[in-house]
This record gives structure tokens, sequence and C-alpha cells, in this order.
């Protein structure tokens, strides 16, 4: 019984997941009694001239020290006084640029950013600091996600440590019913973002579960950059099965090990080690 449930729970996250961002732009537009434009591809405006203007400034080409009035960011990017200043909040809160009054967005250096922030990932991965910022995710992977796994195994409730073999499974199902080259893996990818995430979060380090939308980030990002094969490897499903079945059955220390067997499989796919 308690299996069933728990297939019925990833099937039922896996078709929610993809709607979860169109809800909270939803949200968010009607708690501020506000209409967003979008552009064609359903990104935000403010959002899609916040992450030109910070990818920008990650190339090097809008310098730290620089400024930009808010003048100028309606007249270049054709939009309206109310979404330039969001722009401003946007990138301010990310500790991107300073806002100063007659002077306007004051460019800061990456090293006062947000780091950890998912935005600020997401923007960094697709920037000319993308290698860099993928060697510096998988180097958090690697402190962060074996001990995660670890926690998990020892910590996580009976009916969680079920969900982890359910996952693994339906994973190389999907894997292995593709032929190498076509699409269709999206539904693979979104199994992998939530077998990850569910680990930190059910860790019981609440500093490990603030990771999880970081680590998504980085999951999705390394797909989107094609950096992830069509078809992922055997190897790669092997240590998934292993870190699953060790939650399950409450094994720590063979947990942490599979765990690590997967990033470091992900290390050196990307020739960082």
């Amino acid at each position: 019984m308690i299996a069933v449930r728990v297939a019925e729970y990833v099937k039922h996250t896996v078709k929610q997941s993809r709607h979860v961002v169109k809800w909270a732009r939803e949200e968010r537009s009607m708690a501020e009694g506000t209409v967003i434009a979008e552009n064609t591809v359903g990104e935000l405006l403010q959002d899609s001239v916040s992450r030109t203007l910070a990818i920008e400034m990650l190339d090097g080409v809008w310098k730290a020290g620089e400024s930009l009035t808010l003048e100028a960011l309606q007249s270049r990017f054709g939009i309206s006084r109310t979404v330039a200043r969001e722009v401003a909040k946007t990138l301010e809160s990310m500790n991107a640029v300073l806002v100063k009054r007659r002077i306007g967005l004051v460019a800061r250096p990456f090293g006062e950013w947000q780091a950890l922030n998912h935005q600020v990932i997401e923007w960094r991965l697709h920037s000319t600091q993308r290698e860099r910022q993928l060697s510096s995710l998988t180097e958090l992977r690697l402190a962060v996600e074996p001990a995660a796994a670890a926690s998990a195994a020892r910590l996580a409730p009976i009916d969680v440590k079920a969900k982890f073999p359910v996952y693994a499974a339906r994973m190389r199902q999907i894997a292995e019913a593709n032929e190498e080259g076509e699409a269709g893996l999206a539904q693979f990818h979104d199994l992998d973002v939530e077998f990850h995430t569910l680990i930190l979060r059910e860790s019981g380090n609440e500093l490990f579960a603030a990771l999880s939308d970081t680590i998504a980030t980085v999951l999705r990002g390394r797909v989107e950059l094609g950096k992830y094969p069509m078809k992922p490897k055997s190897d790669a499903l092997d240590a998934h099965d292993a870190v699953a079945d060790a939650i399950a059955k409450g094994e720590p220390e063979r947990a942490r090990s599979a765990m690590l067997d997967i990033v470091d499989e992900v290390a050196r796919a990307l020739n960082f080690f």
C-alpha cells in the first residue's frame, strides 16, 4: 500500500512541478494588484530585463561602479517607469547594484552579490562565467550532498525513505526507454531534481535544506547548457539506485559513498577534477 501511495505521489509531483513557476508569477501579480507584461517565452518582462543587465555585469559589459538611470532603462528596453523600478529592486535584492537617488543603478563587484541565490546562479550559468560557476557548484555538491544522503538515511521518516527507490526505478525506466539522441527526457530530469532536493530537505539539517533550490538550479542548468548526455549513463543510474536503496534501508555510510559516486561522476564528466 505504501509503495502504491508513493508511486502516485511521484507521478503527481512531476505533473505539478511544470506549473509551479506560472502559478507563482500569477500569485505575485495578483498580490501586487498589477498586470506584468510577458515576453514570447512567458518570462516576466522585468525578469527578462534584470537577467540581461545581470549578465552584462557578469560579462564585464556593464562594469562595477558604472551607473545607469531609470530613464536609460526605460528608453533602452521600452519599459514603463514601474517596470524599471521593479528591475532596480530585483537587482538590488541580489546585491548586484546600489540604487542611489538622482544617479540610478550603480553596478557592484560580483564578490558582493548573493552568490548562493538560485537566481544569481541561473544568471551566471548563462554568462561567460558558466564554467567557473559549474565548477564552484560541483565542489559545493561534493561537500554537501554525500553528508545530506547519510543524514537522510539516518533521520528521514520511513514513508519518505520509501519514496527514493520509486524515484530511482522510474528514472531508470524512462532512461532505458528513450533511444539516444531523442528528446523526451524532461520527465527524467524533473525526477532527478526531485530526488536530490528531497534528500536535502529530509536530511534533518536546515542549512542543507536551504540549498535545495540552489542544487535544483544547477541540475537544470547543466541540462539547459547541454552538459548532460541525452541518454543517462548506466553508471549514473546504478549510483542513484544505490543511494535510494541505502537511504531506504537506513544505511548512512553506504548512502554517503553512493552519493559521492554520483557527484564525482559529474565532476569527471565536466572535466573539473
